[in-house]
């Protein structure tokens, strides 16, 4: 089959790769509908996280599934599905309390990688979630950022409190940030602010929900936040970028008591630990459990009141999956969608 591979610093290639086969019980063989580049993918690419050998890239996903290992329940083949990018058996105490991502038994999809044309999904019953019948195409985009960014948003929204009479804050205008942007607006905040500079960006975000945009960044970003809230703040922000920066961006911008969703890959954080303690500021965040909320998401979708495939505005053959690194590391596009 054919699939992505990362070589090293910016050298990306499809090329021949074996053909999965089922190798546990609980193994589920899919024929993918669509995989796409995640802003994370962009951190190996760049060279900042050292790649010491070729690997599989890809670990956003939906399709159809081929077959299954003789433990598996609750897919079959012929049914469409979506899952996240960690494989999780969700029977376990951290996949009941809502963490799967966190699973004693998971496994990252990454390693297997779905930019290709197939992937073995381990742990399918607890990881795959079908869809009610096959999808119409134009719904595909919007499964599929159900699997990572919309997830990722949505967590990021959830462990900030977002809510009725809330403040968002969103720090991060890529695809992640704009669906944080979606999910507070969904979970029913009054006001939600996206931090952007970008008139593409800032467009969508205001389109899924923004209510303000603040183009400053730093210290000028936490002002203007604080000038919009009284002078105190956010009551809910999101860090969507996991930098330095960004972090103490979203700390500084957060009201005393109030709470900070970080879902941005973290390189190089390091938070003084004064300040936060003066702060008041709740932290809560990480790899989003995407499982917990996907049958929730998968609904949203299917009855059409989201559209965060909204997100995905360059779509390339997998054979071209090179030009969709390029374009987002570029940041000429916001996030590239692949059909195998």
């Amino acid at each position: 089959m054919r699939g992505t591979v990362l070589y090293g610093t910016r050298d990306v290639r499809v090329e021949e790769r074996p053909e999965p086969e089922i190798v546990e019980p609980t193994d589920a063989i899919i024929r993918l509908s669509a995989a796409c580049v995640c802003g994370s993918d962009l951190w190996p690419y760049r060279g900042i996280d050292p790649v010491a050998e070729p690997r599989p890239m890809g670990h956003e996903y939906v399709g159809v599934v081929e077959e299954v290992g003789s433990e598996v329940r609750n897919v079959k083949p012929g049914q469409f599905v979506v899952g996240s990018f960690f494989a999780s058996d969700n029977t376990c105490e951290i996949c009941q309390s809502g963490y799967q991502s966190s699973c004693v038994n998971r496994a990252p999809i990454g390693a297997i990688g779905t930019q290709a044309e197939y992937a073995r999904i381990p742990l399918a019953d607890g990881t795959l979630v079908a869809t009610p019948d096959i999808p119409d195409d134009d719904l595909i985009p919007h499964l599929l950022a159900a699997s990572d960014v919309l997830g990722t948003g949505w967590f990021g929204a959830v462990a900030a409190e977002a809510g009725p009479g809330k403040t968002v804050a969103v720090v991060g205008d890529g695809a992640v940030g704009l669906l944080a942007v979606l999910s507070a607006k969904q979970l029913g905040a009054e006001r939600v602010i996206a931090m952007s500079r970008h008139e593409d960006r800032q467009k969508l975000a205001l389109e899924f929900g923004a209510t303000d945009i603040v183009e400053e960044r730093g210290d000028a970003g936490v002002e203007r936040i604080k000038e919009l809230t009284g002078g105190l703040g956010a009551h809910s922000v999101v860090e969507a970028v996991g930098t330095q920066e960004a972090m103490m961006q979203a700390i500084r911008s957060t009201r005393p008591g109030g709470h900070v969703g970080f879902v941005g890959v973290l390189h190089g954080v390091e938070i003084p630990g004064e300040e936060l303690f003066l702060s008041h500021v709740h932290l809560h965040g990480g790899p989003a459990p995407v499982r917990r909320f996907l049958p929730e998401l998968i609904d949203l979708i299917w009855r059409r009141r989201i559209e965060p495939g909204k997100v995905f505005d360059l779509e390339l053959p997998l054979e071209e999956a090179a030009e969709g690194y390029r374009a987002m590391d570029e940041r000429r596009a916001i996030k590239a969608l692949l059909r195998p």
